[in-house]
């Protein structure tokens, strides 16, 4: 499948309004250089009317170009770095050298076209929320997978089951990539769209994806909860924090905590005790 990459002009201080704005109009990859954005999306999606809809009010103009699948993976191959997030978490490709111990945790992220590889700041936030929950001996939720890079730390955290599901189909045949390089054996991936057939119950549910979907789904990750089950989301930006808060209390949660990089937010939630 081909992709359109659409490369922008803009200053630093609009990347993180850009690329929440394009992800919620289905954009899949970004990659930041100085003063440019580079945004991907299947070919079949690419829809001109809605990206001027988001260029016009910050009077931005874009160039286009059509990506091969291979094309694609040679980018994601030659800007891909090995991440650690603090000393807790390390992520690296297979043919980076292992951190050894340097790290408490390796996981190995084949870079393809998925998202979540630990370099942008909503999927490192999550990985530092994640250090400070007990995972061990809990069955985990991965709404919007990407790469399968939380739910197989969920299993390194001591999960006995982590299920997870993404809408792109090349999401979830390199999260079945990852989860076979990470040798995890609790981890199942599968191609989703949304969470009707989802039932649970599960302890802890994970959804690092962008704003409009956590509020369209937040009903449906609160009935997949028990009590004192909690939810970890991402995917948003500062500004979209009280919406974000007003529908997770609304829904049955109470507010824990948060960790915020830049513009990008991570927060924590708990079902709330009766």
């Amino acid at each position: 499948m081909s992709h359109i990459a659409i490369t922008i002009s803009l200053p630093d201080e609009l990347k993180d309004i850009l690329i929440a704005q394009l992800a919620d109009a289905e954009y899949e990859g970004f990659e930041e250089t100085h003063e440019q954005l580079v945004a991907y999306i299947p070919e079949g999606l690419f829809d001109e009317q809605a990206l001027n809809a988001v260029l016009a009010p910050h009077l931005l103009k874009y160039t286009k170009e059509s990506i091969a699948n291979t094309n694609w993976n040679a980018v994601w191959e030659s800007n891909f770095e090995p991440v650690q997030v603090e000393g807790f978490c390390g992520i690296r490709a297979d043919f980076h050298a292992p951190m050894g111990q340097s790290v408490q945790h390796e996981i190995v992220i084949t870079p393809k076209m998925s998202f979540g590889t630990g370099h942008h700041a909503t999927t490192y936030s999550m990985i530092k929320l994640m250090q400070d929950i007990d995972f061990q001996g809990k069955i985990v939720f991965d709404f919007g997978t990407g790469t399968g890079i939380l739910a197989i730390l969920a299993e390194k955290l001591g999960a006995v089951k982590a299920d997870a599901i993404d809408i792109d189909e090349w999401a979830v045949n390199n999260s079945i990539e990852n989860v076979a390089a990470n040798e995890s054996t609790k981890v199942a991936v599968w191609q989703a769209d949304s969470l009707e057939a989802i039932n649970g119950p599960y302890d802890i549910v994970l959804a690092n994806i962008n704003r409009n979907i956590l509020l369209r789904f937040m009903q449906d990750m609160r009935r997949l909860l028990p009590q004192d089950g909690i939810l970890l989301l991402s995917g948003f930006l500062t500004e979209d924090e009280a919406v974000i808060t007003k529908s997770a209390l609304d829904n049955g949660f109470e507010f824990e905590r948060k960790a915020q990089i830049e513009n990008w937010l991570a927060m924590q939630f708990k079902v709330k005790n009766n």
